[in-house]
């Protein structure tokens, strides 16, 4: 996820926090007798709204720890404490507040969907995906969490395809019979290699700028193959390097 669209994320969560926060700090008076004191949250808003970090760890920290605090206060700095966890770039900090804030009020879709980009972000998209779809199951109409888990799935449904062609060439190697294409098929590097190529030579050819284009193009990868088939297995042919080369000159130097 960008930093920006996160951080917006955040924004969006503490300014709700404040307005709430800034309610409670001034009923705070007097206790009443009998009563347990109230505790005071202002300190750790006032350290949020000044974005001071080592103000937020100390002033929400202490409302954090404090299970005599209300159920709302602790919610709120643990919001806060997370964000500067996020800022400083310990995710796995952050994700433990808001596992402790979901323990606290199950049904906040929006920290729901803020852990899953955390997850996501972490590279653990099982995880993400479970917390985008259960941000959507308390909230449908959650645009961020309905789009995070659209494009999400999208990315699995990718990966997924790539790993159930993984170390398999363009070619059927139960009927492969020249030597290149059994060494081709007994390493899998050069198997992805290989597949790369073909995907990467239909492209170019889909997007030719006409037939004569095309033709010419083919031709220039059957040379490809037919200099490979003839070369393999000779001093100094480097099968690999051919491959590599092949591949950079169909994506080109962007890759692409």
């Amino acid at each position: 996820m960008q930093p920006c669209r996160f951080g917006a994320v955040i924004l969006v969560l503490l300014s709700a926090w404040h307005v709430l926060l800034a309610a409670e700090a001034h009923a705070i008076g007097a206790s009443e007798p009998g009563k347990e004191p109230v505790v005071d949250a202002g300190p750790c808003l006032s350290a949020s709204e000044a974005r001071d970090a080592d103000k937020v760890l100390t002033e929400c920290g202490a409302l954090i720890d404090n299970t005599k605090v209300a159920k709302s206060d602790r919610i709120n700095a643990l919001i806060a404490r997370a964000s500067i966890f996020i800022t400083r770039g310990e995710p796995d900090r952050a994700i433990a507040d808001y596992d402790v804030a979901l323990q606290l009020d199950p049904s906040l879709a929006n920290i729901l969907n803020a852990r899953g980009e955390l997850y996501r972000k972490k590279g653990d998209r099982p995880k993400a995906l479970a917390d985008f779809a259960a941000a959507l199951r308390l909230n449908p109409d959650h645009a961020s969490a309905r789009s995070n888990y659209h494009t999400l799935a999208v990315e699995l449904e990718r990966l997924g395809a790539q790993m159930a062609v993984a170390g398999r060439p363009s070619f059927n190697c139960a009927t492969a019979r020249r030597p290149v294409e059994k060494a081709i098929c007994a390493d899998p590097e050069l198997a992805n290699l290989d597949r790369e190529i073909d995907g990467s030579q239909a492209r170019v050819v889909r997007e030719a700028a006409g037939p004569a284009a095309a033709r010419a193009l083919q031709r220039e990868q059957d040379a490809f193959i037919a200099q490979r088939n003839a070369e393999f297995g000779r001093a100094g042919y480097d099968l690999k390097k051919a491959m590599q080369d092949r591949l950079r000159r169909l994506n080109g130097a962007d890759g692409y």
